[in-house]
């Protein structure tokens, strides 16, 4: 789907619907919304009783009729009303009053790369739910590279991988169009999931949910090499007894866990390379990759990939928000990529 840039600049509001959070951009305002993708509903009679950093500090503490759900997965919109009932008061009374005043309501909202028909029918669906007269879907990977500040609109060659809570995108542009890109049903959910596997078969241990990811960050600086220290300690809930308990883990088994998922990435990245055209491949060789999305910040994962590709590896300076950004600047006319452009031909 080919969106003009014209279009763009009319929209009103912007919206990156992750997995792991939802981030909403108002034209003039800024960044308004990052919150957390999760709202926590009475199953009893309906009502919400939470949404976004509450709803998820909630999961795994409720009580047996609060059900903590994710309306959104992979970057698709699975339960389009609860989605829309989680942005409202994300957005708060006040700014959907200021929505609600301008007649013809504009949004743009990112898609992941080669999503289907219906996943793009629901992004739609949420957005006019919302009260939006006309909804842009713009890819992740554009949004994403404009965020990060590369030069897309040039006629070289740049790669970007996206590192997401459920899927990692990758691909290299040129133009300001994609080239060749890929998606990986594998992002930071598949790492949380591998940790907890280990622990659970190795050491009969049950990690409490809020745990993996301060685990993570745990293992060191450099959490998926081999620098960081020997045994880091780990509470949790015994398989057998249920009763708590506090185990020494090897790290280094930890990172080999780790790293089983990651193998799915790297194939992604050597596909991506393999059907590139070589000038552009050549290209590359001296910019490297550039990591967004949350998932980027996983400590040591870009040694990892230079590891394994032998190519430079650089991490946005705000990866987590690279891709609502880079849709703002285009809703406020900083930037042109030709991609967007009909007329770029």
């Amino acid at each position: 789907m080919t969106v003009s840039l014209e279009q763009l600049r009319r929209c009103h509001i912007a919206v990156d619907l992750g997995a792991a959070r939802t981030r909403v951009f108002v034209k003039g305002a800024g960044l308004v919304v990052d919150e957390p993708s999760a709202a926590a509903v009475n199953t009893r009679t309906g009502a919400l009783i939470a949404v976004g950093q509450f709803a998820e500090q909630m999961t795994g503490r409720t009580p047996g009729y609060i059900r903590v759900v994710r309306p959104v997965s992979g970057g698709t919109v699975v339960d389009i009303e609860m989605c829309q009932r989680m942005l409202r008061h994300l957005l708060g009374e006040k700014l959907r009053r200021t929505l609600r005043r301008k007649p013809r309501l504009r949004a743009a909202a990112c898609t992941p790369h080669d999503a289907d028909p219906l996943a793009r029918r629901a992004a739609v669906e949420t957005m006019v739910g919302l009260g939006a007269r006309r909804v842009e879907l713009v890819d992740t990977l554009i949004a994403a590279a404009v965020g990060c500040g590369l030069p897309v609109e040039r006629p070289e060659a740049t790669m970007i991988l996206v590192c997401g809570a459920a899927t990692t995108q990758v691909a290299v542009l040129s133009l300001g169009s994609i080239v060749t890109a890929e998606r990986i049903p594998v992002g930071g959910e598949a790492i949380d999931h591998a940790i907890v596997q280990h622990l659970r078969h190795q050491h009969e241990l049950m990690l409490p949910s809020q745990s993996v990811r301060p685990l993570q960050l745990a293992l060191s600086g450099n959490g998926l090499t081999p620098q960081g220290p020997e045994s880091t300690e780990i509470h949790g809930r015994d398989v057998a007894t249920g009763l708590a308990r506090s185990v020494h883990v090897d790290t280094a088994a930890v990172r080999d866990a780790i790293h089983t998922p990651l193998t799915a990435v790297l194939d992604g990245i050597g596909k991506v390379l393999r059907d590139c055209p070589p000038d552009l491949v050549a290209d590359l060789a001296d910019r490297g990759i550039m990591m967004v999305g949350g998932s980027a910040l996983l400590p040591g994962l870009d040694q990892m990939l230079v590891n394994a590709t032998g190519m430079p590896v650089r991490i946005a300076e705000r990866p987590d928000v690279c891709a609502v950004l880079g849709l703002g600047a285009m809703l406020e006319g900083k930037i042109q990529p030709l991609g967007l452009d009909p007329l770029a031909g």
